[in-house]
C-alpha cells in the first residue's frame, strides 16, 4: 500500500492530488507544523532522515522529494499516463519541468518568504529577490501562452510538480501580472482530483 507522509500546508499537497489523478488507493499518515515555527514535527525524522514532506512510502521503498515522489509514482504505477512517450521531445520538457519547479523556480519565492521576516535587515535583498521572481514567473507565464497545459493541451506531471509554485506565488501576491499564469492555476485548482485531494488532505491554505 501506498503512504504518504502528509504535512499540512506544504508540498505533499500535490502528492495527494497525483495518487487522484491516477486513481491509486493509498492511506495518508498525518503530520502539523509547529504552530508558532511552522517546522515540521521531529517524528517526520523516523519516516526519512531529513525530517521533511512529503516522503512517500510504497510496500520497502522510501522515496523522498517530491520531484523524485511525481516521477516514481508515474513511472512505476502510471501505466503510461500523465506523461508523453519518453522517446520523444515532449518528454524532455516534461523532465525539465519536473526539475525546474524545485531547482529553479521555487527558489526566490522562499526568498522571500525567509528575508521578509527580517524586516528592515532584509530589505536590501529586497530588489534582487523580487527581480528573480519576476524573471521566473514571466518565464513561466511565456511557457503557458496559447497552451491549456506545460505541455500543450496534454494535462502531465509537470503541471502537478509545478503546481505549488504557482500556489506559493499567489498567496504572495505575485500572480496578477501574469495572466497565464493566474488561468493555469484556475484551471488545474478546478480538477475533480484536485479537489478529492483537498478533501482527503485536508486545510490547505494555498488553495485560492
Amino acid at each position: 500500500m501506498i503512504v504518504v507522509h502528509h504535512l499540512n500546508d506544504s508540498r505533499s499537497q500535490r502528492v495527494l492530488w497525483l495518487l487522484e489523478e491516477l486513481g491509486l488507493p493509498f492511506e495518508i499518515m498525518r503530520y502539523q507544523r509547529d504552530a508558532q515555527t511552522r517546522l515540521a514535527p521531529p517524528e517526520l525524522r523516523a519516516v526519512h532522515p531529513l525530517g521533511k514532506s512529503p516522503v512517500l512510502s510504497d510496500g520497502g521503498r522510501v522515496i523522498a522529494e517530491s520531484g523524485a515522489i511525481v516521477d516514481y509514482l508515474i513511472r512505476r504505477h502510471g501505466g503510461g499516463r500523465l506523461q508523453p512517450d519518453p522517446s520523444t521531445q515532449a518528454y524532455d520538457e516534461y523532465v525539465h519541468w519536473l526539475h525546474y519547479a524545485e531547482g529553479s523556480a521555487m527558489l526566490p519565492l522562499m526568498l522571500h518568504l525567509y528575508v521578509s521576516r527580517l524586516g528592515a535587515a532584509g530589505a536590501p535583498l529586497a530588489p534582487r529577490i523580487e527581480s528573480e521572481i519576476a524573471n521566473h514567473l514571466g518565464y513561466v507565464d511565456g511557457a503557458l501562452a496559447g497552451r491549456t497545459w506545460l505541455l500543450g493541451e496534454q494535462f502531465t506531471g509537470a503541471d502537478v510538480q509545478m503546481s505549488f509554485v504557482g500556489e506559493i506565488a499567489g498567496a504572495y501576491g505575485k500572480r496578477g501580472p501574469y495572466p497565464n499564469l493566474e488561468a493555469w492555476v484556475k484551471r488545474f485548482q478546478m480538477r475533480p482530483a484536485y479537489k478529492a485531494a483537498l478533501e482527503r488532505g485536508g486545510a490547505y491554505r494555498f488553495a485560492d
